[in-house]
């Protein structure tokens, strides 16, 4: 009687103590966050509700980080906040190995016997120790047409940071949201707790519209009745095996997401690069990968090069004249013989070649220029120098109104190209509840 006693207590344990089992409100399908952008920073921001009671939370969308990370230095009270102990399952699940003390009055984010992460601001490229814990998370559930009720993780993996760690992010945000390839970040911690698709869809909208994060599966439904999931094409993810994220990754696997491209080509016609910068090497430099915190695309200067002189050829070719550039950009033109059609301003079409010829993610007027002032447009790329880690990265402007969805539990992408030809916008997304 005694061994089956134990036996019961240590099942009473596991459960207790294991971060798969999440106690939730009910199972749905998928959820939703919204999406802005702030107009300082051009950082994409988003909420969620955390703590007990619930606090809304405005976090900086980081689609490569980690985890989610939160200032826990100012104001953090909670009623269900528990610190991850050393050596539990929660510090395994998240590869933390150290344990650590604290020499302060216990509070969130300072005790004793804990394991702990390093939290990193991915703008300014600073990272510091942080302790693991857990706490209640809510978001809205979607049916793909519309918001639904809340579904709440009563025991959600998340890192305290201090304080100083928010300096570069916009203003009025208590951290980051790592949307990663990760067992902590939140697609895998959501799809974990209510059993559903380790995928999810960003559709991030310009100016100060709203945009969407969907976890889960399709549909993915915008104004006027688009289903965005129905014009996926489809590209492998590929996997660095070097962290590109932070000096402190201690060489760990990068989380961050790479896609394959092949060639470059401008309306058509192949541009002249150095095709071995877009692999990447044992060292984790080279490749192509997606972010939401850099605001523009960035390239290796040789790339840059190469890709602005075809650009500005192909936009001479129509009686588009070059003007001084505007920083960040150094190629900039006259909005004289410009014309504005339904995919964005009449400018050379910039497309990248990912598995084979007829797998092309094109960038339209709409996600290449950008309107600096009445009078001058610029090409939205910049310069990422010689040695770069990553050759080429693409930024948030090019990702606007395009929706791209990452499957983690197959590694493949699949990307929209831009909805203006669908005649919809991830603005398009009918916010109005059902619930």
């Amino acid at each position: 009687m005694a061994y089956c006693n134990f036996q019961h207590l240590l099942l009473l344990l596991f459960f207790i103590s294991s971060p798969s089992f999440a106690q939730t409100s009910f199972r749905p399908k998928a959820l939703l966050v919204s999406v802005t952008k702030d107009a300082s920073t051009l950082q994409y921001l988003t909420q969620i509700n955390q703590r007990t009671p619930l606090v809304p939370l405005n976090l900086v969308l980081d689609l490569g980080g980690q985890f989610l990370w939160v200032d826990c230095d100012q104001n953090y009270v909670s009623s269900t906040y528990r610190p991850a102990r050393c050596r539990s399952a929660q510090c395994s699940l998240a590869g933390a190995s150290g344990c650590g003390e604290c020499y302060s009055p216990p509070r969130p984010g300072c005790n004793n016997n804990t394991c702990g992460l390093l939290p990193d601001n991915t703008v300014t490229h600073t990272a510091t120790s942080g302790e693991l814990a857990e706490d209640v998370v809510s978001v809205q559930s979607t049916n793909g047409f519309n918001p639904g009720r809340n579904a709440t993780v009563s025991r959600f993996l998340f890192n305290c940071a201090p304080t100083f760690l928010l300096q570069g992010l916009a203003s009025g945000v208590s951290g980051m949201a790592g949307l990663g390839r990760t067992k902590i970040a939140l697609p895998s911690q959501f799809a974990s707790a209510f059993s559903f698709h380790r995928k999810f869809a960003i559709c991030l909208a310009s100016s100060t519209s709203k945009g969407v994060v969907i976890f889960g599966d399709g549909p993915y439904v915008f104004l006027p009745n688009v289903d965005a999931s129905q014009l996926l094409t489809f590209t492998p993810l590929i996997k660095n095996p070097v962290s590109t994220a932070s000096a402190y990754s201690q060489g760990d696997p990068s989380s961050e997401y790479f896609i394959g491209v092949k060639s470059i080509r401008i309306d058509e016609n192949l541009v002249p690069i150095n095709t071995t910068l877009l692999s990447i090497n044992k060292e984790g430099f080279g490749g192509t990968k997606i972010s939401t915190v850099d605001p523009y695309t960035v390239l290796e200067a040789s790339i840059f090069k190469a890709v602005t002189q075809a650009f500005i050829n192909a936009s001479a070719a129509r009686n588009i004249t070059r003007v001084s550039g505007v920083a960040p950009f150094e190629v900039c033109f006259s909005r004289e013989n410009v014309f504005s059609t339904r995919l964005g301003w009449a400018v050379p079409t910039i497309e990248l070649v990912l598995q084979n010829q007829n797998v092309i993610w094109r960038i339209f007027g709409a996600n290449s220029i950008v309107d600096v002032s009445e009078d001058v447009l610029c090409l939205g790329i910049v310069n990422g120098g010689e040695n770069p880690r990553t050759s080429i990265v693409i930024g948030g402007y090019q990702l606007e109104n395009n929706l791209v969805q990452f499957d983690l539990a197959t590694s493949r992408l699949g990307f929209s190209s831009l909805l203006f030809g669908s005649q919809t916008t991830c603005a398009n997304f009918n916010f109005t509840s059902t619930a």
